[in-house]
């Protein structure tokens, strides 16, 4: 056990009812990307009481809050604190009712569907041992609440602001993330461990007329349906079998009548891939194949292309990942496991990546320990409501204390490592 989950021990009886607390009511009150206000205030609020000098406004709603601690390393540990545009259905006392307009003007529901309250609860935590615990570690503890990671907008908002505001770079970023599996376990991976993903709007243009003279029309329903039935080849033909990829259509939308034949469709789709070659070419051969389709049906103009989104790769250094994993089997033992690949995506790595710093992303599992060992047993793991589910709902306990445990023997790895000695063997 290292110095900061020594120190975790004997406080966890009094943070754990509070950090309970803190979970159910930012549930209850979930808020949309770039509109955490309300999540915002509380981790700040809960930053200053703790002695951390505290940023807000970053990027929007972020929040950075630091913690000066002698000579030593920067360490960045990182949450964040969006919810999704979805109705919750898990049953919960404590589940979210809340609705919100969304950025196309609608009224949407508002739950905490991916973990995010989870997220922030654990980071929260986290500060506070780290400030109660100051005489076992040394250096700058940068604890950054990020918003907007369900658009891709966020981190990406917070790194723009980050030089004017006076904020020091890290050495090295570490974050995590609930997950479906055993609560109680985490799992790590050097290199990839989640996906690069990019999604596209294809607006197709044809020309309207009425449903009983199609010779005067261009039909942007036929020529959208022809054009999905050929982006599904991208990935069967174009990819070889030994790299993934995945080419999703999640939209098709054209049309108010059946007798009308409308002036044109919108096409929805998004990419998952492992590669930035793979990333690249898929890419182009979706504007390829769109461009086509719409020639091959006559079409006024060509399709236009708007991006909703692109997260990149997650791709862990592999000696800071190396660092945190020794760290994972000293205090978890058998329950530190490796993990696959994801096809889930995350803009964490933007931070690491514009510093040139190494990252370390992992997950923590938290499924109840019982339903996740039958589900395996039987086969039907891919049944239990995974993130993005409505009745997504880790268990609060061990989960609670197994992701303040991580964060914090991530965090040791570099806070209470011993000072490098001289490196020419000489005292």
């Amino acid at each position: 056990m290292n110095p900061l989950t020594a120190a975790l021990e004997p406080l966890f009886a009094q943070l754990q009812p509070r950090l309970v607390e803190i979970y159910q009511d930012l549930h209850q009150h979930p808020e949309l990307s770039m509109q955490e206000q309300r999540t915002a205030g509380i981790a700040a609020d809960h930053l200053q009481r703790l002695g951390y000098v505290v940023t807000g406004g970053v990027g929007g709603t972020g929040v950075v809050g630091l913690l000066r601690n002698g000579d030593g390393p920067t360490v960045m540990l990182r949450a964040d604190m969006d919810a999704l545009p979805m109705a919750e259905q898990t049953g919960l006392p404590y589940a979210s009712t809340a609705t919100a307009t969304d950025g196309d003007g609608r009224t949407v529901g508002v739950a905490h569907s991916c973990g995010h309250d989870l997220h922030v609860t654990w980071l929260m935590g986290a500060a506070q041992v780290l400030a109660a615990a100051r005489g076992a570690w040394r250096g700058t503890l940068m604890v950054v609440f990020q918003p907007g990671e369900e658009t891709a907008q966020g981190a990406s908002a917070m790194i723009a602001d980050w030089e004017h505001l006076g904020l020091p770079r890290a050495e090295v970023v570490l974050g995590q993330h609930v997950m479906v599996g055993a609560a109680g376990t985490v799992s790590y991976r050097p290199g990839v461990i989640l996906s690069a993903a990019d999604s596209l709007k294809v607006t197709l243009f044809g020309r309207g007329s009425h449903g009983s003279q199609p010779q005067t029309a261009v039909d942007p329903v036929v020529m959208a349906a022809a054009t999905v039935m050929r982006l599904q080849t991208i990935v069967s033909r174009e990819v070889a079998p030994l790299d993934s990829a995945v080419l999703t259509i999640g939209a098709l939308q054209a049309g108010t009548k059946e007798n009308i034949i409308p002036d044109d469709a919108t096409l929805k789709l998004n990419m998952r891939t492992y590669d930035e070659a793979v990333r690249t070419h898929m890419l182009q051969a979706v504007r390829r194949i769109c461009c086509a389709e719409c020639d091959a049906s006559g079409a006024p103009r060509p399709p236009e292309f708007t991006t909703l989104s692109s997260y990149p790769m997650t791709d862990n250094d592999h000696d800071a990942t190396a660092r945190v994993a020794a760290a994972f089997h000293a205090q978890f033992g058998d329950n530190a496991l490796q993990s696959k690949p994801m096809s889930a995506s995350e803009d964490f790595s933007v931070f690491g990546r514009t510093w040139g710093v190494p990252y370390v992303f992992w997950f923590v599992g938290g499924t109840d320990p019982r339903a996740y060992a039958k589900a395996r047993a039987e086969g039907t793991l891919n049944t239990l409501p995974s993130n993005h589910s409505p009745r997504f709902a880790p268990v609060l306990e061990p989960t609670l204390k197994t992701g303040l445990q991580a964060m914090l023997s991530a965090a040791a790895a570099w806070l209470c490592a011993p000072p490098e000695g001289p490196r020419d063997g000489n005292a």
